[in-house]
């Protein structure tokens, strides 16, 4: 059930995407722990692991408990470590009984019919635009790739989690995939040549690499695999408190510019690190958005082709 989108929303990914490209690229994350004084006992919400463990997505649900004191103060907790598939089922549990509070991940139908959806994409759309890790001994397999053809072609098989919307958009595209339930076995897997590419988000890859930290495994130069996939904030069905403060927070700091400061900070290094107007953009259809979801995909991912072609995004 997502939440009414606005006029904003619906041009949001254009507009976000835009600012990730525009300002500089050093991040610096915040401590802040609470949005008001602690007279009052704050609220405990629990971030799924993933989530909690990533900066910029821990730093976007900060920055809008911050925005909204109203509500009271919060404490943002780590929930146990489990399978994104089983994270999504503990937000439909009863508050007392359930181990996540939040969860952001890519958005699908299903995802937007059972639970609340925030939807704002808050890495500005940057989640559908992957490149690939692979073997450094493997890279010679990717080069002079032109195409998603040149990849099945070639035999190449990429790697995704079981729970992944992403899974299903590759295989829609007649991608061979390989799936595990667990995050961190899939790096393993690459290492040992179940697969060739574990494709990884732009707004995630340099983070991952640096936590897993295998002098085996590189970015792949070249190539920048594309589709519309916006990632939202997700909340149980029943959380509407937590929806309208999280989708509240967000339109504050959109409107009073905090927002685009937070994605230059967090997301800027990335877009230029992994020089996307040198690679070549081989561009996959996403037949699974819903019809609120469609829009904001399509003009991120068109926003980043332009940008890409006019080669803008150095500065």
């Amino acid at each position: 059930m997502p939440i009414v989108a606005t006029r904003v929303y619906r041009t949001l990914a254009a507009l976000t995407l835009a600012c990730a490209l525009s300002f500089g690229a050093d991040s610096q994350a915040r401590e802040s722990a609470s949005s008001s004084p602690s007279y009052e006992e704050p609220r405990e919400y629990r971030l799924w692991y993933r989530n909690f463990d990533s900066p910029a997505v821990h730093a976007a649900l900060r920055l809008a408990f911050d925005k909204t004191p109203e509500y009271g103060a919060y404490r943002i907790t780590r929930s146990v470590e489990m399978v994104q598939g089983r994270a999504l089922l503990e937000l439909h549990r009863d508050p007392d009984e359930r181990q996540v509070d939040i969860a952001n991940v890519a958005t699908s139908p299903a995802r937007e019919e059972s639970l609340y959806t925030i939807a704002l994409p808050i890495d500005g759309g940057l989640l559908g635009f992957r490149v690939c890790v692979v073997r450094k001994d493997r890279l010679d397999r990717f080069q002079g790739s032109s195409s998603i053809a040149d990849l099945v072609e070639r035999g190449l098989s990429i790697g995704q989690g079981a729970h992944w919307p992403d899974a299903d958009i590759l295989r829609a595209n007649g991608v061979p995939v390989v799936t595990h339930t667990r995050y961190e076995t899939l790096f393993t897997m690459l290492a040992g040549g179940r697969f060739d590419c574990f494709a990884r988000g732009v707004s995630e890859v340099l983070y991952d690499l640096e936590r897993v930290n295998r002098d085996d495994l590189a970015i792949e130069p070249d190539l920048l695999l594309a589709y519309p996939m916006p990632s939202y904030f997700f909340v149980g069905p029943r959380d509407h408190d937590t929806a309208q403060r999280i989708q509240l927070g967000l339109e504050r700091a959109i409107e009073d510019g905090s927002f685009a400061r937070f994605l230059a900070d967090y997301y800027g290094r990335a877009v230029e690190a992994l020089n996307l107007e040198q690679r070549q953009l081989l561009i996959l259809k996403n037949p699974f958005l819903s019809a609120d979801s469609a829009p904001v995909g399509r003009a991120a991912l068109e926003n980043l082709r332009r940008r890409i072609q006019a080669g803008v995004t150095s500065h």
